[in-house]
């Protein structure tokens, strides 16, 4: 862009210094559209239209013995959080027996590439810019649990292979090119959308940010839901086929409304059902999410709130859900506060769900100070289940190259409903990590960090056999960043804890624009 720029204004005054006339220069202005349409990066350009081009690929692979099917976080109900991922960095290993030698297979691994590419087309209009947007995507993701004798998502035992239950395909994978995005805009102050946005967050006018606790290692109710309150950022009923109009209403204040999720493309009973299997099938019983935002952008604070219907479109609502969050900034200070509901009536049951934080911030030279707090309930029936969790962590910038972090956090969970024949107990979880980061090159990272886990949780999760049963878990990593420019970057990283397990993850990322 840059060089095409400056070949034009080249161009232009030698235009000038040589008498061209005023229609030349027209001609030679009118290619740079994508300049006066605010575009920018990889473009191609008419006279009245500009196309412009982004995309990337990932890698990850990881190997280890770190996967077992042992749900460790115990955490107050949330439909969008997953036991075996509330709390990523505990790992826990397992085994399996080889139904062809009776030897014990451990080794698990998981594999996972993503690419995708988006092609925005621009042009003027009477009502400001009218855009087309395309986006392909593909997700494939393969994951081995025990040398492929344990379940690994939905791979089923064979009978005439002595049980071996193989490869599985994960349930996020694409099975192939997916349309994960083709909409048409309009608009400038207020804008018009209409059709396929993304799945989730990212393609929803809703506001569901201001939510991230500011401590090191964070919360664990909010690493549940991708750092955040109750919701996770790819929440099913979220973006999908819509029909939105936003609007700026000036001094920092916008608006907007929409229609989405008519597609439901998940394909969920319900809005608490998972789409690792049916996941193209459109379910009309949840389809159709109404709802509506009020943002503010200020100089020092920033705030929303969204809220909105769900399954709207077969004449009754089945779910209804509100977001709000608010961040200021004063000088050396942060300090944000965020709250979520959720109510549920699918098949006929009451559910509730509620969670908040609080969080707060202080730089002081060399020294970063964080300290937040959460709330977390459900209600299921009328069967009630809360808890409360604390975070702290203090950081310093040691040298201009290296810096130092040191955190901890707490949940406590009342009431935490065990499996038949179950009954119903209290539930403490806590970590303690310190790392240290160092640049070693202006291009290359690294990275190490000790911690331990404690409480009810992980001594449940490694109840014998084969595991200790011990309320602790101790752990160490150490991990290189590499960003030598162009887009590019890659990592490796290794851990293990106490209890035997361990994992290797490599990644790799390019994008372009």
């Amino acid at each position: 862009m840059k060089i095409r720029s400056l070949l034009l204004g080249s161009i232009a005054a030698a235009g000038l210094a040589s008498g061209a006339q005023a229609a030349d220069l027209g001609v030679l202005t009118s290619l740079d559209v994508c300049d006066s349409l605010g575009l920018s990066g990889l473009t191609i350009s008419s006279d009245t239209n500009c196309l412009q081009i982004t995309g990337g690929v990932s890698y990850e692979f990881n190997w280890g013995d770190y996967r077992t099917a042992v749900p460790y976080a115990q955490l107050p109900g949330n439909p969008w959080a997953d036991n075996t991922t509330a709390n990523p960095d505990f790992m826990v290993k397992g085994s399996s027996v080889n139904g062809r030698t009776g030897g014990t297979e451990s080794v698990d691994y998981d594999s996972k590439v993503e690419a995708w590419i988006r092609v925005l087309a621009a042009a003027d209009s009477d009502f400001g810019q009218a855009k087309a947007i395309i986006g392909l995507r593909q997700v494939e993701r393969y994951r081995m649990r025990d040398g492929g004798w344990a379940q690994t998502d939905n791979t089923v035992a064979d009978p005439l292979n002595f049980g071996y239950q193989g490869i599985g395909l994960n349930g996020d994978s694409t099975a192939g090119v997916e349309l994960n995005e083709a909409y048409v805009s309009v608009g400038d102050t207020t804008v018009l959308m209409a059709g396929l946005r993304k799945k989730g967050k990212d393609g929803s006018i809703g506001n569901i940010d201001d939510d991230v606790p500011f401590n090191y290692l964070g919360l664990f109710g909010s690493t549940a839901t991708d750092a955040g309150v109750l919701f996770k950022n790819g929440a099913p009923f979220l973006g999908g086929l819509s029909i939105q109009a936003v609007s700026d209403l000036g001094n920092g204040v916008s608006v907007g409304v929409g229609l989405e999720n008519i597609d439901n493309r998940d394909g969920n009973a319900s809005i608490l059902g998972t789409n690792a299997v049916a996941r193209k099938i459109m379910d009309g019983n949840s389809a159709g999410t109404l709802l509506g935002v009020v943002n503010y952008a200020g100089e020092s604070v920033t705030a929303h709130l969204t809220g909105g219907a769900i399954g709207v479109l077969d004449g009754h609502i089945d779910s209804w859900f509100a977001h709000t969050g608010a961040t200021a900034t004063f000088d050396n200070f942060k300090l944000r506060a965020a709250v979520a509901y959720l109510g549920d009536n699918t098949g006929g049951i009451n559910r509730n769900y509620w969670h908040g934080l609080v969080s707060g911030q202080a730089t002081f030279d060399m020294f970063t100070l964080a300290l937040s707090g959460e709330f977390k309930s459900s209600d299921v029936a009328g069967v009630k289940t809360d808890g409360y969790g604390i975070g702290a962590s203090i950081g310093a910038q040691v040298t201009e190259t290296v810096s130092l972090n040191l955190g901890g956090r707490y949940f406590h969970t009342n009431n935490f409903i065990l499996p038949a024949p179950g009954g119903a107990v209290d539930r403490n979880m806590w970590q303690v990590e310190a790392q240290i980061v160092a640049a070693l090159t202006e291009t290359l990272k690294a990275s190490a960090a000790v911690g331990v886990y404690g409480g009810d949780v992980v001594q449940a999760s490694l109840a014998p056999p084969p595991l200790s049963g011990n309320s602790t878990a101790y752990y160490g990593s150490i991990g290189l960043d590499w960003a030598p420019g162009g887009d590019f970057t890659a990592s490796i990283k290794g851990q293990a804890n106490s209890e035997g397990a361990y994992k290797a993850t490599f990644k790799a990322a390019k994008t372009f624009q």
